[in-house]
């Protein structure tokens, strides 16, 4: 119900971005890490720059993480640069350099979730994984139920989802999907313009959305907005004291070693001694 006028929606949309020009399971897997959280369209020009420095598992795994870091300048969430350094050194100890095409195997990889395992093996390798982030779980429930999500039990949008999988072509329905939530069935929906309008339950009984929620936290000011300055701080040079990375930044000591901690924990930054103890002339580098 409604698969083909999603999959003929989406048709136009299918070679819309880079990586959907390609089988390749280690750039749909780049890809993925990179559309966490961040829009598509930040995400495609700091693809192609990526994947053309590190073409393969095997290049980012035997690259620094300073390099990895500096590669991933623009995109935000540092520790998803991590993530995925760490998951090619895995690929290439565990796995010959290749992508699993088990998503279970998959979710063995640093900073592969679920719906990231279930994602790149459907695009990659035709699995029959159904992909439920949550715009396919705000589908799925306002489609079939006429509910928003966060009133039906996960379980029941998951067996939905699966039963609901286009299994000819896996991969491109995930995408459908993610497009559709992200164009159509938003949090405020455009139900007018919606390919699945017709057969869709939440507009056949005239649902109104919900009230907006709580924003998210503003960026400028944020903790994550110091984590950031801090790594930038470090990219052109071989170290820095918390004191040079507190005068740059704006912000106290105490905040800047704050920062500081937390990178460390995340395996973005190296501290000494001095400097975990929140000490001005300790210093901080990038590892690798």
């Amino acid at each position: 119900m409604g698969r083909k006028a999603l999959l003929r929606w989406y048709a136009p949309r299918r070679r819309a971005y880079p990586w959907r020009r390609t089988r390749d399971p280690y750039r749909i897997l780049v890809s993925e890490v990179m559309l966490q959280q961040t829009q598509a369209s930040r995400v495609a020009p700091a693809y192609r720059s990526f994947v053309a420095r590190f073409p393969t598992a095997e290049s980012l795994a035997r690259a620094g993480l300073r390099d990895v870091v500096t590669a991933w300048r623009g995109l935000g969430y540092n520790r998803r640069a991590v993530a995925l350094w760490e998951a090619a050194r895995t690929m290439v100890r565990d796995n010959g350099g290749r992508v699993p095409a088990d998503p279970l195997e998959m979710l063995r990889l640093p900073g592969v979730g679920t719906y990231t395992a279930a994602a790149v093996s459907s695009v990659a390798f035709g699995s029959p994984a159904a992909a439920v982030d949550t715009n396919a779980r705000r589908i799925v429930a306002r489609f079939f139920l006429g509910a928003e999500p966060d009133e039906v039990s996960p379980r029941e949008i998951r067996a939905l989802a699966d039963a609901w999988l286009d299994r000819g072509d896996p991969g491109a329905w995930n995408q459908a999907l993610m497009d559709l939530g992200r164009e159509r069935c938003r949090p405020r929906p455009r139900c007018g313009a919606c390919p699945l309008n017709v057969s869709c339950r939440f507009a056949a009984e005239g649902r109104a959305p919900p009230p907006a929620g709580r924003r998210q936290p503003a960026f400028e000011g944020s903790f994550r907005q110091l984590r950031g300055a801090v790594v930038r701080g470090l990219l052109d040079r071989e170290d820095a004291t918390l004191g040079v990375l507190a005068r740059e930044t704006g912000v106290s000591l105490e905040q800047v070693g704050e920062a500081v901690s937390a990178l460390v924990a995340d395996g973005l930054v190296v501290a000494g001694a001095a400097a975990r103890a929140g000490r001005p002339g300790g210093r901080v580098r990038l590892p690798g």
